[in-house]
């Protein structure tokens, strides 16, 4: 196994999903929620990023090709998602968890776009390009598996910092993590149509 290669791609991909970064939006959505139902959110949020990026590394190429996106407009999506998610967060009505179930907010957004987002995916089919033999795609699947155990861990035990914030820091965390995903939103909205006129220039 190439460990340069599983160093590459283990430091790239915990810094793109960043895993300190997610525990206050993590929180901030499942703070209400039940401990069982909190742990229940981490293992589904962090398995369906794992699929989606293994799906995009295997045959990312042909998907985005086959529906004729780019990754721009993938992009796009992603940042218009976590405006929604980010609404509801600053204006107090993403503080019920009796709205949506447990598997949803694990879905969206935590296992996509925020952990199995543009970053992560490109970032994965770049290095699957790069891959020469067998050996560099298992420091590959070893690496994303192993970021992925990482982010878990983080998840896993940030029930230990609901017990000490409670109630009340709880909701002024949610209102931060509004912003923060409000912030990565804009941002990823931003590079997309930054990455659309390049493109257009670039035709014409």
């Amino acid at each position: 196994m190439d460990l340069k290669l599983f160093g590459e791609v283990f430091v790239t991909l915990l810094v793109i999903t960043d895993p300190p970064g997610m525990m206050p939006i993590f929180l901030a959505l499942t703070g209400p929620l039940p401990a069982r139902d909190r742990n229940r959110a981490a293992w589904q949020a962090v398995a369906l990023a794992l699929g989606v990026i293994v799906v995009f590394a295997v045959a990312g190429q042909t998907i985005l090709a086959y529906l004729h996106v780019d990754l721009p407009a993938l992009q796009a999506a992603g940042g218009l998602l976590l405006v929604l998610v980010a609404l509801e967060l600053l204006t107090g009505k993403g503080d019920e968890p009796s709205g949506q179930s447990t598997s949803n907010i694990a879905l969206v957004p935590l296992g996509t776009p925020l952990l199995a987002g543009p970053g992560a995916i490109v970032a994965t089919m770049l290095f699957v390009q790069r891959a020469e033999g067998a050996t560099d795609f298992v420091a590959i699947a070893l690496a994303i598996v192993a970021v992925m155990a990482a982010v878990w861990i983080v998840l896993r035990f940030s029930g230990i910092i609901v017990k000490i914030l409670r109630p009340g820091g709880i909701e002024v965390l949610t209102r931060i993590a509004g912003l923060l995903l409000a912030a990565i939103a804009v941002q990823l909205i931003a590079d997309a149509v930054a990455a659309f006129i390049r493109h257009y220039i670039e035709v014409f």
